[in-house]
């Protein structure tokens, strides 16, 4: 009875045309917008930033970043983890050549040569689609890590092949670094995933986004009423790129510190954020979200019930995560093809019609 439409009426097409038309809807995202960044700070401490939310909100980004391309535009990538490679080594290599330079604007920055990066690889777009278009990103994927492997120039000419964030402040508190507080890294997190999260909610439900949508329905009727193939698909190559190019300059300047390109952004990343925006729902920013959760959190509840409610050994617990995981992964594809979005759809409509039979 408290979710309904009649009687919430616009009076401007602008008005009408809001992200959240349902005033409930509106009110229900102030809360968790108030919540995220005036209590969540106050109940923070080192596990719960640096194993839930931290990473999840990384994770966000990247997922959104994906979706854009795969799940709005219809080009399935297999290139995440060489994306955030890209990323994390330009801001690497910006901070060292350049140490007076805000961390937020070496983050985007970052981002910028990352979409560049996506913007090259996104040619072969033009000609082939499905299956091949996934083999070919899956070639930038083993290309870019190679790239960084052997190239001394990337990582500095270090011995050990490993880079590591160079400490830096915004606004006097310290932001990377091992001496970085968890505060400080969930709300640079937090802004940034706040920002990222508007300026994809706007792009999708633009123009740009109206002619991704186009182009991954059909993109030959695409094309016969007007829309550039060029333009949409390298479009959706570089604002995804760029999206992942930020989540990986956040992944190795706030969250690890310190990465080995091989061990952090392998093969084993593009698939984590597949799998984050499929079980989410494609073509959702919620679905995004949801899928990023599902993936970060089901594997520290399960180390938290197999390891220390059930006292199971570590490395017995770490196997079965992954055997539950792939089947919940399988289970919910099952019971929900279209994702936590859509299953989130279902319920507000449910809502929408409570407590009347339906």
């Amino acid at each position: 009875m408290f979710y309904r439409e009649a009687g919430d009426f616009k009076t401007s097409y602008a008005a009408d045309g809001q992200t959240f038309p349902i005033t409930f809807d509106r009110w229900r995202y102030f809360a968790v917008v108030a919540v995220a960044f005036l209590a969540i700070p106050f109940l923070l401490n080192e596990y719960l930033a640096s194993a839930v939310l931290v990473p999840f909100l990384i994770w966000s980004i990247i997922a959104i970043g994906l979706n854009i391309l795969t799940g709005y535009c219809g080009q399935v990538s297999l290139g995440t983890g060489g994306f955030m490679a890209v990323g994390a080594y330009a801001a690497y290599k910006i901070m060292t050549a350049v140490p007076d330079l805000n961390i937020l604007v070496v983050i985007f920055l970052s981002g910028g040569v990352t979409a560049c990066v996506g913007l090259l690889f996104g040619l072969p777009s033009l000609r082939i689609k499905g299956f091949y278009l996934a083999v070919a990103t899956l070639a930038a994927q083993f290309f870019l890590v190679w790239l960084f492997n052997r190239v001394p120039w990337f990582y500095n000419y270090s011995a050990s092949g490993q880079i590591n964030a160079p400490d830096r402040t915004m606004f006097g508190f310290l932001i990377t670094g091992p001496n970085a507080t968890p505060e400080a890294k969930y709300l640079f997190c937090l802004i940034i995933v706040f920002a990222m999260a508007w300026l994809a909610r706007n792009l999708t439900r633009g123009r740009l986004g109206r002619s991704w949508m186009a182009i991954r329905d059909m993109d030959i009727a695409a094309e016969i009423i007007g829309v550039n193939p060029l333009r949409a698909k390298l479009s959706a190559f570089a604002v995804s790129s760029f999206f992942v190019g930020v989540g990986g300059a956040l992944f190795f300047t706030v969250y690890l510190g310190a990465v080995e390109v091989g061990e952090a952004f392998g093969i084993n990343k593009s698939f984590l954020a597949l799998f984050m925006i499929i079980i989410g729902g494609l073509g959702s920013i919620f679905g995004s979200f949801a899928g990023a959760a599902f993936i970060v959190l089901l594997p520290v509840l399960l180390k938290n019930i197999m390891v220390g409610g059930l006292g199971w050994p570590t490395d017995i617990a770490a196997h079965f995560e992954f055997v539950i995981l792939g089947a919940l992964i399988i289970f919910f594809l099952i019971v929900e093809p279209h994702g936590l979005a859509a299953l989130w759809r279902t319920i507000k409509e449910k809502l929408r019609l409570w407590p009347f039979p339906h």
